[in-house]
């Protein structure tokens, strides 16, 4: 990866080029808010580090600067700032996520390998299928043997996850994240509620249900418990 990384503290950039560097990746390293964007602005990166509190300016200014400018790089903001209200601020200001300082390296690089991956363009499929169910991407319609499924645009987004992982557990962290761009749980029951929708529309009066609740780790899309 060709990573940005903007931040004013010496020993903590010095710690993460040093990391990066060792990992394979390429890291141009900007002390402060205005050197930052300008690399931004001009330089071609797969994915940005910024710190939030940085001289000059800050590190959201930054980030809300870059998508007024169309740049559509993720952003990683790095924090001491750790309530809920703060990092809602920083996703809502346009960072891809969010990480409260003092943080694990191991983390961090798992978390912006995942922003990678998720800016990659999505393939070109245009059906997706489990059993007798069937969901058109191009339309953003559902059918199950034949019968067409009306959903809402969230839930088809759950199912697509689903459907794309097939046969595979996806823990609640992960729906969070990549079905409602969550980097944190929100302490709620949303994605409980959604999934029981959901199974209500796709495995009513069916002969075998395909939406299975893992007990203590998620849910699963099978034709198989």
């Amino acid at each position: 990866m060709h990573i940005l990384l903007i931040e004013d503290d010496v020993q903590a950039a010095e710690y993460l080029v040093k990391g990066l560097g060792e990992g394979g990746h390429v890291v141009d390293h900007a002390a402060t808010g205005d050197d930052g964007l300008h690399l931004a602005l001009t330089g071609n990166y797969d994915v940005i580090i910024a710190d939030r509190m940085l001289p000059g300016r800050e590190g959201l200014s930054i980030v809300r600067m870059l998508r007024a400018d169309k740049n559509q790089t993720p952003v990683l903001v790095l924090s001491a700032l750790g309530e809920v209200d703060d990092r809602i601020t920083g996703l809502q200001a346009g960072g891809d996520d969010y990480l409260v300082k003092p943080y694990a390296f191991s983390e961090l690089l798992a978390r912006l390998e995942a922003l990678t991956r998720r800016s990659q363009p999505m393939d070109l499929q245009q059906q997706l299928q489990v059993a007798d169910l069937v969901i058109d991407l191009r339309r953003q319609s559902a059918a199950r043997a034949g019968q067409q499924i009306r959903l809402q645009p969230r839930q088809f987004r759950l199912l697509e996850y689903l459907m794309r992982h097939a046969d595979q557990v996806v823990t609640r962290t992960m729906i969070l994240e990549n079905v409602w761009d969550f980097r944190f749980d929100p302490q709620t029951n949303v994605i409980d509620v959604q999934i029981s929708r959901l199974r209500n529309k796709i495995d009513k009066d069916a002969d075998r249900p395909l939406l299975h609740t893992v007990r203590g780790t998620g849910y699963k899309l099978s034709e198989t418990p």
